[in-house]
C-alpha cells in the first residue's frame, strides 16, 4: 500500500476552515505525492492518452474543490483513489462505453481503497515469481535472507559455505534477480526509492 501519507500530515492540522492559500498548498502537496501513481492507475484503465490526461486533470480539480471534506488525514490515500475511480466511471458513462463500463465497475468493486496494491507490491509479486525460476542455490539464498530474515552467517552454516561464499551467493542472486526484473519492466521511482509506476517491455512476460 502507498505509504507516504505523512507528507501532508502537518498541513492537514489546519484542514478545517481553510483559507485559499492553505487550500492551494494542500492541493499542491497532493499533486506532488500522487501525480505519478495516479497517472499509472488511470492509464491501465483508459487506453486513450489524451483522455487519460483529461481524467487526471479532472481528478485533481475535484480534489482541490472538495479538500475541506477530508476530515481524517490518514484516509488521504483512500479518498484520492475513490475520487479517481468515480471520475473514470463518469468518463465511461459519458462516452457510452457500456461494455467497458460494466467490466470497469466490476473491477473497481472487487477491491477496497485501503487494499489497493501499490506499484511496489505489484512488482513484489512479480519478483516472487522470478525467484521461483532462479537456479536453486541462488533461489535458496534469496529466500533465506530476504524472506526468512536469516543472516548471511546462518545461510553459510545452512549451506556449508564460508561467510564470504554466502555473501557472494546472495550478491549474485540479487544481481540475477535485478537482471530478470529490468529485462521484464521499465521502472519509475520516487525520491524515496519506491516504485511508483512501471511498464512491461513485452506482452508475453511469464512472471507478471
Amino acid at each position: 500500500m502507498f505509504e507516504k501519507r505523512c507528507l501532508m500530515a502537518n498541513t492537514f492540522n489546519e484542514l478545517n476552515g481553510l483559507e485559499n492559500s492553505s487550500k492551494n498548498l494542500i492541493s499542491s502537496a497532493i499533486w506532488h505525492e500522487f501525480n505519478t501513481s495516479l497517472r499509472g492507475f488511470i492509464r491501465k484503465r483508459v487506453s486513450n492518452e489524451q483522455d487519460m490526461e483529461d481524467i487526471l486533470q479532472e481528478v485533481f480539480l475535484k480534489i482541490h474543490n472538495n479538500i475541506e471534506g477530508l476530515k481524517d488525514k490518514n484516509r488521504i490515500h483512500a479518498w484520492v483513489y475513490q475520487i479517481t475511480r468515480n471520475v473514470i466511471i463518469d468518463y465511461y458513462r459519458k462516452n457510452n462505453k457500456r461494455i467497458q463500463l460494466t467490466e470497469l465497475t466490476e473491477d473497481l468493486a472487487s477491491t477496497k481503497e485501503e487494499d489497493d496494491m501499490s506499484a511496489n507490491e505489484e512488482i513484489a509479486g512479480c519478483l516472487r515469481a522470478m525467484i521461483d525460476h532462479m537456479p536453486e542455490k541462488y533461489k535458496d539464498a534469496i529466500i533465506s535472507t530476504e524472506f526468512q530474515n536469516k543472516t548471511q552467517k546462518e545461510l553459510a552454516e545452512q549451506c556449508g559455505l564460508s561467510l564470504s561464499g554466502a555473501k557472494s551467493r546472495v550478491q549474485r542472486g540479487r544481481s540475477i534477480l535485478k537482471e530478470m526484473l529490468l529485462g521484464c519492466c521499465s521502472l519509475e521511482f520516487d525520491h524515496c526509492g519506491n516504485v511508483v509506476d512501471y511498464n512491461h517491455k513485452t506482452k508475453n512476460c511469464k512472471f507478471c
